[in-house]
């Protein structure tokens, strides 16, 4: 059994134990471990990205717009996927659940934030065919620090939910890059470059259509550095589905 499986077990059997079936959020109402601990109330602050949004990357912007649009981002920058969706805004109680599951190994979170990805990318995906799932690679020392890859964990997730294949060694990290976080849109994408590299035979990749999946999208410069380098190995097509869209200022 691998080591974040366990984590995860330990961790849900010590909640069980100390908070049998109560929210980890609010601490009032029921919620199960299959539920991620996040209660019926909590769920109401969860907000779905909804149309209008950008075309490309899944901006999504208020008021009425009926015409297909890109947004200023995606004018300024080469993004190499094809679309870009996020289930829900990146604010309030889901950004807080997502840093509390990364950085501080809040694993019983984990069937929250991947309902959350199913439950959008599954019926959308369900139109096309796909032939992988490729999660976004963590650099080895990062993994090394965090213990797990959360991306990596959303991807199978999604995968068990369609039966699209999981393709998790098709790509690796072979830069320790900065974190993105306090970055402009144009240190990020410069922050990105080469930061990865194909892992598999390029012929392995060649016709394939791909969905990369992250847990969390703002301007796209990590998503698209994966699809360039699936792209340039013959990807027909890399779309990108993330549990969270970050809202630009």
């Amino acid at each position: 059994m691998a080591l974040t499986e366990k984590l995860r077990q330990l961790a849900e059997a010590g909640l069980t134990f100390l908070y049998p079936d109560v929210c980890q959020l609010c601490h009032n109402q029921r919620a199960t471990a299959t539920e991620g601990y996040v209660c019926s109330e909590c769920w109401r602050n969860v907000r779905f990205v909804v149309p209008p949004m950008c075309d490309r990357c899944g901006l999504p912007f208020e008021g009425e717009i009926s015409d297909r649009f890109e947004c200023a981002n995606c004018r300024e920058l080469d993004l190499s996927f094809s679309t870009a969706r996020s289930a829900v805004a990146a604010k309030g109680m889901v950004l807080d659940i997502i840093h509390r599951w990364k950085y501080g190994r809040a694993l019983w979170f984990e069937p929250f934030l991947a309902n959350l990805l199913i439950r959008e990318a599954a019926p959308a995906l369900a139109e096309g065919v796909w032939q992988g799932i490729v999660p976004v690679p963590l650099h080895p020392g990062k993994q090394a620090e965090r213990e797990f890859n959360q991306a990596d964990h959303l991807a199978r997730h999604l995968s068990v939910a369609t039966q699209i294949p999981l393709r998790d060694g098709w790509l690796r990290r072979i830069n320790p890059t900065l974190t993105q976080t306090r970055l402009t849109r144009a240190e990020r994408a410069k922050n990105m470059a080469g930061a990865f590299a194909a892992a598999v035979d390029p012929a392995e990749i060649r016709g394939k259509r791909l969905i990369v999946v992250d847990d969390v999208l703002t301007t796209g410069a990590t998503t698209s550095a994966c699809a360039a380098v699936l792209r340039a190995c013959g990807a027909e097509e890399v779309c990108v589905w993330t549990v969270a869209r970050g809202l630009l200022d």
